[in-house]
């Protein structure tokens, strides 16, 4: 895993690959962030008056917005007005040139703009263009607005999340947003490994924000078609495994337990001095545990919090036991595992100086990623993005003075 600044030093498995991200908000920039970690060059077109509304979410430092220096880091900067017959004709120019668009307008947006995927293929017969929308190209949802928050609710997460007595639970951040940003990363790499065993053929990638976390929160279609029934919300216990919980330690902070594995199970319940339920014929499984979470959870508690954070983690790591602390994101900034393998890193912002941020998702040996640099300001790049297509300075000055650019 490595940072660099903008140096023009590209490294990464995906370097020579140019992606135009058109996407707004979080799912469509997050897959174009990943690619351009690891190599792609990513050019970010914002409407020139109306900027990508991930500018405005979320905190900022002497006006400058946070959350835009990570999501929008390594890439280049456009403006361009789409719904003008001369941007339209630019963005075809520019998609002539790419391996991948990103694009999460409502379906029929891209085709009314005359950049539909047949247009785009036309002139460009490799290209691959990532469709990000709340339910699909098509069906009964597909011309419903949508953001993560339904999507969120309706997957089955807010259902299983929260008390078994209360609400049903969201996220306090864009869950299915980046879970669909994550996989739709994943979905271009594959697209681009089908296009070389091809010959060089592109293809659309209908991605919808619903499927992804509907996969990850896990079997709960299945238990209802096989079954005919509906997982509930269990708050922190878990219906797969016991002890599983939030526990409290003496000195008031919060550690995670979980025993999925068997073996697990029994060394906590070694370590709280009660191993006498090893031996219970209910012991034996993670479903038949859970179905004694009262018991159990009562002995790790008690426990734990006669012991202060720092201790009970020391005694389940001697122990081969798993257990981790409740972290706030300071708490992360100086976690020795955090800190010793860079998964926080600082870079160089023009604006604000040395900031840390999240670095690039995983560790390649032979062809890593890298942050070259932060978030820009809307339309940095635009003049020496489309003076490479062709366009003279006074072209530009003309593009400007109409609104194009």
């Amino acid at each position: 895993m490595t940072n660099t600044t903008d140096s023009g030093r590209v490294a990464g498995p995906l370097r020579g690959f140019r992606v135009i991200d058109v996407s707004t908000i979080l799912a469509g920039p997050l897959a174009a962030q990943i690619l351009g970690d690891f190599g792609a060059e990513v050019i970010k077109i914002e409407h020139p008056r109306k900027p990508d509304g991930m500018r405005g979410h979320g905190l900022d430092k002497d006006g400058v917005p946070l959350w835009w220096k990570m999501i929008s880091r390594n890439k280049q900067t456009v403006t361009l007005d789409l719904s003008t017959t001369d941007g339209q004709g630019i963005f075809r120019d520019l998609a002539a040139t790419a391996d991948v668009v990103i694009e999460n307008f409502r379906p029929g947006t891209f085709e009314r703009w005359g950049l539909s995927y047949d247009v785009l293929s036309a002139v460009n017969p490799g290209l691959i263009l990532l469709r990000v929308t709340g339910f699909g190209q098509k069906g009964p949802y597909s011309k419903r607005p949508a953001f993560g928050t339904l999507v969120e609710s309706m997957s089955g997460f807010a259902h299983l999340t929260g008390p078994p007595d209360g609400p049903p639970t969201l996220p306090a951040f864009g869950l299915a947003d980046s879970i669909a940003g994550i996989a739709g990363s994943s979905a271009v790499s594959m697209a681009l490994l089908e296009r070389e065993r091809n010959g060089g053929t592109g293809q659309q990638v209908d991605l919808d924000l619903l499927t992804p976390i509907m996969t990850a929160v896990g079997p709960g279609v299945m238990y209802a078609d096989q079954l005919g029934i509906d997982q509930e919300r269990t708050g922190n216990r878990s219906q797969n495994n016991a002890p599983r919980n939030l526990y409290r330690t003496k000195d008031d902070q919060w550690v995670a337990i979980s025993t999925s594995a068997h073996a697990i199970a029994e060394r906590v319940m070694r370590i709280v001095g009660h191993p006498e339920v090893i031996d219970e014929d209910w012991f034996a499984t993670g479903r038949q545990r859970a179905q004694h979470a009262d018991l159990l959870d009562a002995y790790v508690g008690d426990w734990i919090a006669e012991r202060t954070r720092d201790e009970v983690t020391e005694v389940f790591e001697d122990a081969g036991a798993a257990v981790a602390p409740v972290y706030r994101p300071s708490d992360l900034l100086r976690d020795p595992q955090v800190v010793d393998t860079d998964m926080i890193t600082a870079v160089d912002d023009e604006e604000l100086g040395p900031m840390r941020m999240q670095n690039v998702m995983w560790r390649m040996g032979g062809s890593p990623g890298s942050i070259r640099h932060t978030g820009r300001s809307a339309g940095a790049d635009t003049d020496r993005v489309l003076s490479a297509l062709g366009r003279t300075p006074h072209d530009l000055d003309d593009l400007r003075e109409r609104g194009v650019i």
